[in-house]
């Protein structure tokens, strides 16, 4: 067994070419293997968000705390709260972050496909869709 402990691993910002606002991501874990998933605790301050995305293996949102919005492309942006937990299928495109007057936190927990690959970081949603 291995006891990964909190504060063992640093916080980054998150990158101004894939969030917008202020969004700082920390490390949970990362799967021994033969699997290859990760978690990280990603915390988005009030307007902030993601750029579009999609993961090849899909990914896992669960809400920690405040209120957030996601959407999928074509589809309409939803609201999600603590507890909720969001699926996103394989490849398809995305963005999530929290409301324009309220931080949120979650739990993001994706696969790597065969190549290692995690994600595909595609244009930033604009301040128009954004608050569609």
């Amino acid at each position: 067994m291995k006891i990964q402990r909190n504060g063992s691993q640093p916080a980054s910002k998150g990158p101004a070419e894939y969030f917008t606002g202020d969004v700082r991501v920390e490390p949970l874990f990362r799967s021994p293997g033969p699997a290859n998933f990760s978690g990280s605790l990603v915390s988005f301050e009030p307007g902030a968000r993601s750029a579009w995305h999609t993961h090849p293996c899909g990914q896992t949102l669960i809400v920690t705390s405040g209120l957030g919005w996601t959407q999928c492309e074509g589809e309409p942006k939803e609201e999600i709260r603590p507890g909720d937990v969001i699926t996103c299928p394989p490849g398809r495109k995305h963005w999530h972050g929290a409301t324009d007057k309220t931080a949120m936190s979650h739990i993001a927990i994706q696969e790597a496909d065969a190549n290692g690959k995690v994600v595909e970081w595609l244009e930033k949603v604009s301040d128009e869709e954004y608050l569609r």
